[in-house]
């Protein structure tokens, strides 16, 4: 037996065709962002504290090590995070700093420091020269000497003509350089077009980042 035809019709549920909330999923992803937030805050903490340690330890590690490690933070952007450390730092490298002869690290502590505003003799890379007061052939060998001698050069105020030499000495040599396919090679290049001194902080910073990548192991016994 059918039952009568409006029964029929009131027993067909019907469906509501809702336009979809202009919100979407927006709260569910908001939780999930402020959820994400947080860790990445909280791994931001423990970063910075990790990095303030291995500024203040008391170092019986080179001196060369630290140096990096201050060059790294500085040209990554993130020296604002641990202004006080940092100077305390080159405070110490200032005053107890061991010449150990090596290229890279007297002309990266040069650099450091002028930066900083310690007055440091140019008179440091002297020793870099032979008889003739040229610079040292052997030093054509040393492409990290070279670049790291490189930057510090132009920190010379006028009159410093050792400076002044150092920069076309290695200018020529870093140029030879950019010959070999490597990942030093591709540094070398952008120093030659924009060297620290003359680099906007931001690009420098955003260019410099893969730079460290590749570097990061000269850091790591901290």
């Amino acid at each position: 037996m059918s039952l009568p035809a409006a029964t029929q019709r009131a027993q067909v549920r019907r469906t509501a065709q809702f336009h979809p909330t202009v919100w979407g999923d927006y709260f569910i992803k908001r939780v999930s962002d402020n959820q994400m937030a947080s860790v990445w805050t909280e791994q931001a903490k423990i970063l910075k504290e990790e990095v303030r340690r291995m500024l203040t330890s008391a170092t019986d590690h080179k001196a060369s090590e630290k140096l990096k490690l201050l060059d790294a933070i500085q040209r990554l952007g993130i020296s604002y995070h641990f202004e006080g450390e940092i100077e305390e730092a080159l405070k110490k490298i200032y005053q107890d700093f061991e010449d150990d002869g090596n290229l890279c690290t007297v002309a990266l502590r040069f650099r450091l420091l002028r930066q900083q505003g310690y007055h440091v003799s140019s008179d440091v890379f002297s020793k870099f020269k032979d008889g003739e007061g040229n610079f040292k052939e052997d030093l054509i060998n040393d492409v990290h000497g070279l670049l790291s001698l490189y930057e510090a050069s132009y920190l010379s105020v006028q009159g410093e003509d050792i400076l002044d030499e150092a920069l076309e000495f290695t200018k020529t040599h870093l140029i030879m350089a950019t010959q070999f396919g490597s990942p030093l090679a591709d540094q070398v290049s952008h120093a030659l077009r924009w060297p620290i001194r003359r680099g906007l902080p931001r690009k420098e910073s955003r260019d410099y980042f893969s730079i460290y990548q590749q570097d990061e192991a000269d850091i790591k016994p901290y």
